[in-house]
Protein backbone atom coordinates (compact mmCIF):
# COMPACT_ATOMS: atom_id res chain seq x y z
CA UNK A 1 0.00 0.00 0.00
CA UNK A 2 1.22 3.54 -1.10
CA UNK A 3 2.36 5.69 1.82
CA UNK A 4 0.24 8.55 1.20
CA UNK A 5 2.38 10.99 3.15
CA UNK A 6 5.08 10.59 0.72
CA UNK A 7 3.20 9.62 -2.23
CA UNK A 8 4.82 10.76 -5.64
CA UNK A 9 2.95 13.65 -7.00
CA UNK A 10 3.51 15.47 -10.74
CA UNK A 11 2.46 19.58 -11.43
CA UNK A 12 1.88 20.81 -14.78
CA UNK A 13 1.94 24.04 -15.16
CA UNK A 14 4.12 26.53 -13.48
CA UNK A 15 3.30 29.77 -13.62
CA UNK A 16 3.56 31.35 -10.30
CA UNK A 17 0.60 29.15 -8.62
CA UNK A 18 1.87 26.12 -10.06
CA UNK A 19 5.76 27.24 -8.74
CA UNK A 20 3.88 27.37 -5.08
CA UNK A 21 2.36 24.28 -5.42
CA UNK A 22 5.18 22.14 -6.89
CA UNK A 23 7.20 23.49 -3.55
CA UNK A 24 4.75 23.37 -1.08
CA UNK A 25 4.37 18.85 -2.20
CA UNK A 26 8.99 19.41 -2.11
CA UNK A 27 8.78 20.73 1.53
CA UNK A 28 6.26 17.99 2.56
CA UNK A 29 8.83 15.56 1.59
CA UNK A 30 6.69 14.30 -1.85
CA UNK A 31 8.75 13.07 -4.76
CA UNK A 32 7.79 15.68 -6.90
CA UNK A 33 7.79 15.76 -11.23
CA UNK A 34 7.17 19.06 -12.82
CA UNK A 35 6.57 19.77 -16.47
CA UNK A 36 6.02 23.34 -18.24
CA UNK A 37 5.98 24.50 -21.70
CA UNK A 38 9.03 26.76 -21.01
CA UNK A 39 11.52 24.48 -19.02
CA UNK A 40 13.31 27.71 -17.61
CA UNK A 41 10.27 28.47 -15.28
CA UNK A 42 11.04 24.51 -13.71
CA UNK A 43 15.21 25.71 -12.85
CA UNK A 44 14.48 26.81 -9.09
CA UNK A 45 11.74 23.56 -8.05
CA UNK A 46 14.86 20.87 -9.67
CA UNK A 47 17.36 22.82 -7.60
CA UNK A 48 15.36 22.19 -4.73
CA UNK A 49 14.71 18.15 -6.01
CA UNK A 50 11.90 18.59 -8.01
CA UNK A 51 12.27 16.06 -11.05
CA UNK A 52 11.58 17.84 -14.40
CA UNK A 53 9.78 15.73 -17.34
CA UNK A 54 10.70 15.95 -20.84
CA UNK A 55 6.90 15.56 -21.89
CA UNK A 56 3.49 16.12 -20.80
CA UNK A 57 2.64 11.89 -21.18
CA UNK A 58 5.97 11.33 -19.00
CA UNK A 59 4.84 13.74 -16.26
CA UNK A 60 1.89 11.80 -15.75
CA UNK A 61 3.59 8.91 -16.27
CA UNK A 62 5.44 9.49 -13.60
CA UNK A 63 2.81 9.73 -10.21
CA UNK A 64 -0.36 8.30 -9.24
CA UNK A 65 -1.73 12.27 -9.09
CA UNK A 66 -1.16 14.63 -10.89
CA UNK A 67 -1.95 18.31 -10.64
CA UNK A 68 -2.54 20.54 -13.47
CA UNK A 69 -2.69 24.46 -13.50
CA UNK A 70 -2.63 26.38 -16.34
CA UNK A 71 -4.27 29.18 -18.06
CA UNK A 72 -7.50 27.58 -19.33
CA UNK A 73 -9.73 24.81 -19.60
CA UNK A 74 -8.78 25.24 -23.24
CA UNK A 75 -4.78 24.59 -22.91
CA UNK A 76 -6.17 21.73 -20.05
CA UNK A 77 -7.53 19.56 -23.09
CA UNK A 78 -4.77 20.58 -25.59
CA UNK A 79 -2.27 19.50 -23.65
CA UNK A 80 -3.72 16.48 -22.05
CA UNK A 81 -5.26 15.30 -25.74
CA UNK A 82 -1.78 15.49 -27.27
CA UNK A 83 -1.27 12.11 -28.79
CA UNK A 84 1.72 10.97 -25.97
CA UNK A 85 -0.56 11.06 -23.34
CA UNK A 86 -2.07 8.27 -21.78
CA UNK A 87 -5.07 9.30 -19.74
CA UNK A 88 -6.64 5.52 -18.91
CA UNK A 89 -5.86 4.89 -15.19
CA UNK A 90 -4.53 8.64 -14.07
CA UNK A 91 -5.81 10.78 -11.09
CA UNK A 92 -6.15 14.00 -12.87
CA UNK A 93 -6.90 17.32 -9.88
CA UNK A 94 -7.46 20.19 -12.59
CA UNK A 95 -6.95 23.66 -10.43
CA UNK A 96 -7.11 25.99 -13.38
CA UNK A 97 -9.66 28.99 -13.03
CA UNK A 98 -12.64 28.23 -15.03
CA UNK A 99 -16.70 28.00 -14.68
CA UNK A 100 -18.65 25.52 -13.31
CA UNK A 101 -19.83 24.70 -17.02
CA UNK A 102 -16.33 23.86 -18.22
CA UNK A 103 -15.44 21.77 -14.93
CA UNK A 104 -18.43 19.56 -15.84
CA UNK A 105 -17.39 19.22 -19.50
CA UNK A 106 -13.92 18.81 -18.81
CA UNK A 107 -14.77 16.18 -16.45
CA UNK A 108 -16.72 14.03 -18.80
CA UNK A 109 -13.94 14.17 -21.75
CA UNK A 110 -11.92 13.06 -19.07
CA UNK A 111 -13.70 10.30 -18.15
CA UNK A 112 -14.29 9.14 -21.41
CA UNK A 113 -10.34 8.45 -21.65
CA UNK A 114 -10.19 6.95 -19.05
CA UNK A 115 -8.95 9.28 -16.17
CA UNK A 116 -9.96 9.97 -12.62
CA UNK A 117 -11.06 13.46 -12.51
CA UNK A 118 -11.42 15.86 -9.70
CA UNK A 119 -11.95 19.91 -10.63
CA UNK A 120 -10.97 22.24 -7.97
CA UNK A 121 -10.64 25.87 -7.05
CA UNK A 122 -7.31 27.23 -5.16
CA UNK A 123 -8.84 30.65 -2.15
CA UNK A 124 -5.33 32.00 -1.55
CA UNK A 125 -2.18 33.63 -3.32
CA UNK A 126 0.59 31.73 -4.01
CA UNK A 127 2.70 32.79 -0.76
CA UNK A 128 -0.09 31.26 1.45
CA UNK A 129 0.16 27.97 -0.24
CA UNK A 130 1.34 25.08 2.46
CA UNK A 131 -0.20 27.27 4.74
CA UNK A 132 -3.33 26.44 6.92
CA UNK A 133 -4.78 30.14 5.18
CA UNK A 134 -5.15 27.98 1.65
CA UNK A 135 -8.20 27.22 1.21
CA UNK A 136 -8.60 24.59 -1.57
CA UNK A 137 -11.56 22.93 -2.74
CA UNK A 138 -12.21 19.95 -5.10
CA UNK A 139 -15.20 19.08 -6.44
CA UNK A 140 -15.51 14.76 -7.68
CA UNK A 141 -15.97 11.43 -6.93
CA UNK A 142 -15.81 10.88 -3.23
CA UNK A 143 -13.95 7.68 -3.99
CA UNK A 144 -11.48 8.86 -6.47
CA UNK A 145 -10.25 11.79 -3.66
CA UNK A 146 -9.77 9.80 -0.71
CA UNK A 147 -6.87 8.44 -1.62
CA UNK A 148 -4.77 11.27 -2.35
CA UNK A 149 -6.40 13.60 0.33
CA UNK A 150 -3.28 12.73 2.72
CA UNK A 151 -0.72 14.28 -0.03
CA UNK A 152 -3.32 16.95 -1.29
CA UNK A 153 -3.49 18.18 2.61
CA UNK A 154 0.20 19.58 1.64
CA UNK A 155 -1.53 22.13 -0.22
CA UNK A 156 -2.77 23.74 3.04
CA UNK A 157 -6.84 23.05 3.99
CA UNK A 158 -8.63 20.81 2.17
CA UNK A 159 -12.52 20.39 1.15
CA UNK A 160 -14.31 18.24 -0.92
CA UNK A 161 -17.69 19.72 -1.33
CA UNK A 162 -19.63 16.73 -3.37
CA UNK A 163 -19.73 14.33 -6.47
CA UNK A 164 -20.45 17.38 -8.71
CA UNK A 165 -17.50 18.56 -10.66
CA UNK A 166 -18.91 22.17 -11.16
CA UNK A 167 -19.26 22.54 -7.20
CA UNK A 168 -15.43 24.09 -6.79
CA UNK A 169 -16.18 26.83 -9.24
CA UNK A 170 -19.66 27.65 -8.10
CA UNK A 171 -17.96 28.40 -4.93
CA UNK A 172 -14.93 29.49 -6.18
CA UNK A 173 -17.21 32.13 -8.24
CA UNK A 174 -19.40 32.68 -4.61
CA UNK A 175 -16.63 33.31 -2.99
CA UNK A 176 -15.81 36.27 -5.32
CA UNK A 177 -18.40 37.69 -4.93
CA UNK A 178 -18.27 38.06 -1.47
CA UNK A 179 -14.74 39.62 -1.54
CA UNK A 180 -15.22 42.28 -4.00
CA UNK A 181 -18.52 43.22 -2.65
CA UNK A 182 -16.56 43.55 1.14
CA UNK A 183 -14.11 45.35 -0.48
CA UNK A 184 -16.12 47.61 -2.56
CA UNK A 185 -18.44 48.39 0.39
CA UNK A 186 -15.16 49.12 2.66
CA UNK A 187 -13.93 51.23 -0.92
CA UNK A 188 -16.83 53.31 -0.31
CA UNK A 189 -17.11 53.75 3.02
CA UNK A 190 -13.30 54.95 2.86
CA UNK A 191 -13.57 57.55 0.15
CA UNK A 192 -16.59 58.92 2.59
CA UNK A 193 -14.82 59.09 5.49
CA UNK A 194 -11.94 61.12 3.44
CA UNK A 195 -14.16 64.36 2.82
CA UNK A 196 -13.97 64.51 6.85
CA UNK A 197 -10.28 64.03 7.05
CA UNK A 198 -10.87 60.73 8.23
CA UNK A 199 -8.12 58.18 6.79
CA UNK A 200 -8.46 54.29 5.95
CA UNK A 201 -6.17 52.99 8.67
CA UNK A 202 -8.24 54.83 11.11
CA UNK A 203 -11.72 53.27 8.93
CA UNK A 204 -10.49 49.83 8.90
CA UNK A 205 -11.16 48.51 12.35
CA UNK A 206 -14.69 50.10 12.75
CA UNK A 207 -14.96 48.55 8.95
CA UNK A 208 -14.11 44.96 10.07
CA UNK A 209 -16.12 45.33 13.16
CA UNK A 210 -18.65 46.05 10.84
CA UNK A 211 -18.10 42.83 8.33
CA UNK A 212 -17.75 40.89 10.90
CA UNK A 213 -20.96 41.81 12.76
CA UNK A 214 -22.79 40.95 9.34
CA UNK A 215 -21.52 37.93 8.95
CA UNK A 216 -22.87 36.94 12.12
CA UNK A 217 -26.36 37.61 10.15
CA UNK A 218 -25.44 34.82 7.91
CA UNK A 219 -26.80 31.71 9.33
CA UNK A 220 -29.88 32.53 10.25
CA UNK A 221 -30.56 34.75 7.05
CA UNK A 222 -29.74 31.27 5.63
CA UNK A 223 -32.14 29.57 7.52
CA UNK A 224 -34.82 31.86 5.70
CA UNK A 225 -33.55 31.77 2.35
CA UNK A 226 -33.66 27.46 2.35
CA UNK A 227 -37.24 28.22 4.25
CA UNK A 228 -38.50 30.66 1.33
CA UNK A 229 -40.07 32.54 4.30
CA UNK A 230 -38.51 36.30 5.22
CA UNK A 231 -40.47 37.33 8.24
CA UNK A 232 -38.97 40.70 9.25
CA UNK A 233 -37.96 39.89 12.63
CA UNK A 234 -35.21 42.96 12.61
CA UNK A 235 -36.04 45.12 9.73
CA UNK A 236 -38.29 45.11 6.85
CA UNK A 237 -36.60 46.10 3.54
CA UNK A 238 -39.02 49.19 2.87
CA UNK A 239 -37.05 50.43 5.59
CA UNK A 240 -34.00 49.61 4.98
CA UNK A 241 -34.62 50.90 1.44
CA UNK A 242 -34.93 54.15 3.03
CA UNK A 243 -31.17 53.82 4.77
CA UNK A 244 -30.20 53.58 1.28
CA UNK A 245 -31.72 56.69 0.14
CA UNK A 246 -30.04 58.15 2.52
CA UNK A 247 -26.84 56.32 1.90
CA UNK A 248 -27.19 57.71 -1.52
CA UNK A 249 -28.03 61.39 -1.05
CA UNK A 250 -24.87 61.36 1.62
CA UNK A 251 -22.22 60.35 -1.14
CA UNK A 252 -23.83 62.88 -3.41
CA UNK A 253 -23.35 65.27 -1.48
CA UNK A 254 -20.22 64.68 -0.27
CA UNK A 255 -19.33 63.99 -4.25
CA UNK A 256 -18.21 60.24 -4.02
CA UNK A 257 -19.72 58.25 -6.42
CA UNK A 258 -22.71 56.90 -5.69
CA UNK A 259 -23.27 53.94 -8.03
CA UNK A 260 -23.13 50.94 -5.73
CA UNK A 261 -25.75 52.43 -3.29
CA UNK A 262 -27.92 53.20 -6.24
CA UNK A 263 -27.57 49.37 -7.46
CA UNK A 264 -28.56 48.24 -4.00
CA UNK A 265 -31.35 50.43 -4.42
CA UNK A 266 -32.47 49.69 -7.54
CA UNK A 267 -32.31 45.87 -6.77
CA UNK A 268 -34.41 46.60 -3.47
CA UNK A 269 -37.00 48.81 -5.34
CA UNK A 270 -37.65 45.89 -7.75
CA UNK A 271 -38.71 43.82 -5.07
CA UNK A 272 -40.66 46.28 -3.01
CA UNK A 273 -42.50 46.91 -6.48
CA UNK A 274 -43.18 43.11 -6.38
CA UNK A 275 -44.87 42.83 -3.00
CA UNK A 276 -41.72 42.36 -0.57
CA UNK A 277 -41.48 45.70 0.91
CA UNK A 278 -42.59 43.88 4.31
CA UNK A 279 -40.16 40.97 4.83
CA UNK A 280 -36.69 40.88 5.47
CA UNK A 281 -33.55 41.65 3.35
CA UNK A 282 -32.79 38.15 2.58
CA UNK A 283 -35.93 38.24 0.45
CA UNK A 284 -34.02 39.56 -2.16
CA UNK A 285 -32.70 36.01 -3.09
CA UNK A 286 -35.89 36.48 -5.46
CA UNK A 287 -33.64 39.17 -7.32
CA UNK A 288 -30.44 37.76 -7.13
CA UNK A 289 -31.85 34.20 -8.56
CA UNK A 290 -33.13 35.58 -11.88
CA UNK A 291 -31.38 37.89 -14.62
CA UNK A 292 -31.23 41.43 -14.29
CA UNK A 293 -34.04 42.59 -16.55
CA UNK A 294 -32.42 43.67 -20.04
Amino acid sequence: MTDTTTAPVTVIGLGLMGRALAAAFLRAGHPTTVWNRTTSKAAELVAGGARLATTPGAALAASPLTIICLTDYTAVRDLLGASDVELSGSTVINLTSGDSAQARETARWAEQRGARYLDGAIMAVPPAIGTPDAVILHSGPRPDFEPHEATLAALGTVTHLGADHGLASLYDAAGLAMMWSVLNAWLLGTAMLRTAGVDAVTYAPFARMMAAGVADWLPGYAEQVDAGSFPAEVSALETDARAMTHLIEQSEALGVNAELPRLFKEIADRAIAAGHGGEQYPVLIEEFGRPAPG
